[in-house]
This record gives structure tokens, sequence and C-alpha cells, in this order.
């Protein structure tokens, strides 16, 4: 009777790791067509995942429609920047995220490539 029990609960255990592997590999798959059908570079859905916002996002919040001025982006970080300042009253959460959006902005200009990129 043991035995049998100890038969289907191993059973039973290959079938659910079976279903999950299966769950596993069309998840990849579709995250794999959306990226395809975003348009997005491998690049940029990996710099997506490592800071953890998307360069849309960034853009909204150092209020910059374009990345070809990176003399304006950089204008824009500084003042808000220094506007949330702790010491002035500011936010230290909103802090991190203009210094993450722009990290993220920089990281988006690294991956482009030199003949992309508009004259300054």
């Amino acid at each position: 009777m043991a035995q049998h029990l100890v038969r289907v609960i191993i059973l039973g255990a290959q079938v659910v790791g079976r279903a999950f592997t299966k769950a596993l590999r069309q998840e990849f798959a579709q995250a794999k067509t959306a990226q395809a059908a975003r348009g997005q570079s491998a690049e940029t859905t990996q710099a997506n995942r490592i800071t953890g916002m998307s360069i849309e996002e960034a853009k909204q919040i150092l209020n910059v429609s374009k990345l070809d001025n990176p003399k304006e982006i950089e204008e824009r970080y500084q003042q808000l920047f220094e506007l949330n300042d702790k010491s002035k009253g500011g936010s230290f959460y909103l802090q991190s995220k203009i210094y993450r959006a722009k990290e993220r902005i920089d990281q988006e200009l690294k991956n482009v490539p030199k003949s992309e990129q508009q004259p300054k």
C-alpha cells in the first residue's frame, strides 16, 4: 500500500513539474514576441530590466521629449535634483527617481550607435 502511495505522489510531482516547465516556456515565448512587437532591442529590454524603468518613463520624469539634446537632459536633471534636495524640504524618494531616470537615459544613449546620434 505504501509503495502505491509513493508512486502516486512521484507521478503527481512529475505531472506538476512538466506543467510548470511548459508554462514557463510559454511565458518566455510570449515575452519575446511582445518585445519584438514593441520593436525593442535586446539592449533596451535588458536596460529596462536592470534599472526597473523604461525609457519612456525616464523621459516623463525628466520632462524631455527627445534624447537628441544631452545638454537639455543634464540641465533638467540638475534642476529637478536640486529642487528635490532633502535639505531644502524636498523628497529623497523623488530625488532618487530623478537620479534613476537620468541613469536610464544615459544607459540608453550609450547603447545607441554613434551613427544614429544627431550632432550636438
